[in-house]
């Protein structure tokens, strides 16, 4: 009697052999890491945004990190890009829809109380970006498109010398109201905000 043929010679799986992983068909990857980095950050900031702990909680293998992003700073340029255009949207949203000057300066107030300093995650954010930014220069250029694009939309209310200005009390209070003790509140928020268009 002959014996049967092992499993591998018609193309099988020997019993003994570990089970190979199905390879699993993620088309938005690249996306779910650039979210997850976001997430990394936000709990454990850029320090603790590395490709291992981004790949960890995006549970894909590490490699994944590396093929889709050639290093660390492309990843993390990546995410605070998308967290920038979030922002500059709502900004964006809330200033198109305001009919005049001064209605654009209560929407500039409400952006800066609710969107930004309203959120925790997106205030933290954004202080992780500021602070990122003036050791990285891939994240100082996502931070001067943020603020060419918020100067822009300011520009349909103010003349550019104003919105400059008015952008640049914007990112000083957000520093502010993150490290302040005693933050303004919304109404000395759009105070200070107000002097400027004076």
């Amino acid at each position: 009697m002959s014996a049967e043929p092992a499993p591998e010679a018609f193309g099988g799986q020997a019993a003994d052999e570990p089970a190979r992983r199905a390879r699993r068909y993620d088309p938005d990857r690249r996306e779910r890491l650039i979210a997850t980095a976001l997430d990394v950050i936000a709990e454990h900031g850029v320090a603790g945004a590395t490709h291992r702990a981004i790949a960890r909680s995006a549970d894909v293998p590490l490699g994944s990190t590396s093929y889709h992003f050639a290093s660390i700073d492309e990843l993390l340029a990546a995410a605070f890009t998308v967290h920038a255009e979030q922002v500059a949207g709502a900004l964006e949203e809330r200033l198109r829809a305001a009919p005049d000057p001064e209605a654009a300066l209560d929407a500039l107030a409400r952006h800066l109380s609710e969107d930004l300093l309203g959120d925790e995650r997106t205030l933290v954010l954004a202080v992780e970006l500021y602070v990122a930014a003036a050791r990285r220069p891939e994240l100082r250029a996502v931070t001067q498109d943020w603020m060419v694009r918020s100067r822009r939309v300011l520009e349909l209310h103010f003349d550019p010398v104003t919105a400059r200005e008015l952008d640049a009390l914007v990112e000083g209070l957000v520093l502010h109201q993150f490290l302040s003790t005693d933050p303004m509140t919304p109404d000395q928020v759009r105070h200070a905000l107000l002097r400027i268009t004076r």
